[in-house]
């Protein structure tokens, strides 16, 4: 072997197994699949919570009450004094210069506007949200909070 025909991806593609060819593969009779029962069949797959007889975790734990969980609705939240620092006098906040600023993670995301801190410029801001206080504080500085 020449240092040439070494390669970063020496050994990545492996080749692929070829079952049921028969003795001599070393892979035939039962294909890699032991003997007999239903893990030997095509299409069969076990269910995830299958606990051998035993009465599963999920029907051993009483359910009581309501959760709300899979309504929820996630905002990431915004304060004023970081509108205050990172936005200029007259600017229009949105989703995409938010993220631009660098504020928002995720572009799609809720934002709720919270009012922790002073607000001193004029800003027009679109968000999901406002609190009373980021509200108030927008709108004497001579802004507009626009719910989108």
């Amino acid at each position: 072997m020449d240092i040439a025909e070494v390669t970063k991806a020496g050994g990545r593609n492996r080749k692929r197994r070829r079952v049921g060819r028969g003795h001599g593969s070393g892979n035939g009779k039962t294909a890699g699949r032991g003997h007999n029962g239903c893990g030997s069949r095509a299409g069969w797959s076990s269910r995830g919570m299958a606990e051998g007889g035993q009465m599963p975790l999920f029907r051993r734990i009483p359910k009581r009450g309501f959760s709300n969980a899979q309504f929820r609705r996630e905002y990431s939240i915004v304060n004023v004094a970081h509108l205050e620092e990172r936005f200029e006098n007259g600017d229009h906040v949105t989703r995409q210069a938010l993220h631009e600023v660098g504020l928002l993670r995720d572009v799609d995301a809720d934002v709720k506007v919270l009012g922790m801190g002073s607000l001193t410029k004029k800003l027009s801001v679109e968000a999901a949200k406002f609190s009373e206080t980021a509200r108030e504080k927008i709108v004497q500085a001579g802004g507009e909070a626009k719910i989108v």
